[in-house]
């Protein structure tokens, strides 16, 4: 199937490690252009040396994203480079395991800049473009802020906001025939899962008795699997989709893992 990404200006926020550079790899594979923005500057360098060899384009901009005046020269620096913007992937955070009881106010408001504002400053900054190209915006999700997990306020808090923000985006939005969706993700097996894995006692043992919990094929979620649904909703093969919160997770949020 032809997504008629072709050329598309897409861009990406925490873009060039995990499921974002899975989803950044996946538009270039589909022809659109990503636009990566990332705090870290190796993987943005590594980032542009490997799409070089494959012949694909691709922009990057350095920047902190819980700095607002970021988010803001970042969609500049995308339009600037490369004349329009088409869509947006909010798709930067991390679970910083603020919770409740091992928490405070700083660290809890630290972990919605780093998780939900810079979502919302993105989409503010970059609505004026997606309006002339009729954009489309994705946010990716949690199934943290559906199940719960123990000792994550924060990264809780802000992916009930994601998806709250999909939901009134996509209705603000309908007048500008802009589509807004997320993708929410369960378990997948990224570089970061990795090293979080192996920090623990029993790496190996901890990990099958996640995968038996996951009831489609007892694995866990490919970031590519990811990326391949965010495409889609970015495309002109989902025009008429907008307000969806799609959980690409095996069924593990839904699904009775009694079975």
């Amino acid at each position: 199937m032809n997504l008629a990404l072709e050329n598309k200006v897409i861009l990406v926020s925490g873009g060039s490690k995990g499921i974002g550079r899975a989803i950044s790899e996946c538009l270039a594979q589909e022809g659109a252009i990503p636009f990566v923005v990332s705090r870290n500057k190796d993987s943005l360098e590594e980032m542009q040396r490997s799409f070089d060899q494959k012949k694909w384009p691709l922009g990057t901009f350095q920047a902190e994203l819980t700095v607002p005046n970021a988010c803001e020269a970042a969609v500049t620096q995308a339009v600037s480079e490369f004349g329009h913007l088409d869509g947006l992937v909010n798709n930067a955070g991390i679970n910083d395991s603020v919770g409740l009881e091992k928490g405070n106010y700083n660290a809890f408001m630290q972990s919605l800049e780093r998780n939900v504002v810079h979502y919302y400053l993105l989409a503010h900054h970059a609505l004026s473009h997606l309006k002339k190209t009729k954009g489309a915006i994705v946010n990716i999700g949690s199934k943290v802020a559906t199940t719960g997990q123990g000792n994550t306020s924060g990264y809780a808090a802000a992916n009930g906001g994601r998806n709250a923000l999909t939901r009134e985006w996509a209705l603000e939005l309908l007048p500008y025939s802009i589509r807004v969706n997320a993708v929410i993700v369960a378990e997948s097996y990224t570089p970061l899962y990795e090293k979080w894995i192996q920090t623990l006692p029993n790496p190996e043992e901890t990990l099958k008795k996640i995968t038996d919990k996951i009831p489609l094929e007892n694995r866990m979620t490919d970031p590519m699997e990811i990326a391949n649904a965010v495409a889609f909703l970015l495309s002109e093969r989902s025009t008429h989709t907008t307000g969806q919160l799609l959980y690409v997770d095996g069924g593990y949020t839904h699904l009775d893992r009694a079975l």
